[in-house]
């Protein structure tokens, strides 16, 4: 079992520098992502470049987000503590630990069963305790709404419209909108019928998949 070393916080450290110098500010992000050992998802080939600012394959064609989207996406949730969130796919786990971090109750949810297994199974042994589902992001999971925050971690083409009949009044949906490009978007539920939309330009994700059974 590989550890995280003081090297490994150092790195960290030096990461969190970064990401201020590219804008972000909220400092429970930053201490989020201070804290979070990124090295600990990666496979054992690149774990060597865990704390650089880049994305990286994880396996079943997703990729771990770069950490200046990861902490992007953080701080314009506007995230407060014991909040309940919504994270639309899971992937490696990683944005959900910086949410625990964050001091969320994190539901999330996965097509790829291949990184559900995996990621269910992984993140306990961290001591991040998030509740996992198998199933279609498209969809969300109704059964537990509504929530105070949803986190979409892939591009949609569209916004699903479950998803904002399962976020709160006055809550907060971060999505990536667009085919080829996404714009990140912040969605704020006003009541059922009117949302206010902001646009934070141009962010590239691996799509959203929808189940088609």
């Amino acid at each position: 079992m590989i550890k995280d070393t003081y090297r490994h916080k150092g790195l960290r450290r030096e990461l969190v520098a970064l990401l201020k110098t590219k804008g972000i500010k909220n400092e429970i992000v930053l201490k989020a992502i201070e804290t979070v050992p990124r090295h600990l998802f990666f496979d054992n080939a690149f774990i060597e470049r865990a704390y650089e600012d880049i994305a990286f394959p994880i396996g079943a064609g997703q990729t771990i987000s770069r950490p200046h989207t990861v902490a992007f996406q953080s701080e314009l949730l506007e995230l407060k503590k014991a909040e309940k969130v919504l994270e639309v796919g899971t992937g490696s786990g990683y944005q959900t630990s910086v949410l625990i971090e964050m001091g969320a109750k994190v539901f999330s949810i996965e097509r790829q069963k291949e990184l559900f297994d995996k990621t269910k199974i992984f993140l306990p042994t961290l001591n991040y305790n998030a509740k996992l589902f198998y199933g279609d992001g498209y969809k969300g999971l109704p059964i537990y709404a509504p929530y105070d925050k949803i986190i979409v971690t892939a591009g949609a083409p569209t916004i699903p419209d479950d998803l904002l009949k399962q976020l709160k009044t006055g809550g907060i949906m971060i999505i990536p909108c667009g085919e080829k490009v996404q714009i990140m978007t912040k969605i704020i539920k006003v009541n059922e019928k009117q949302f206010e939309k902001t646009e934070y330009g141009e962010f590239k994700f691996v799509p959203l998949l929808e189940s088609r059974s």
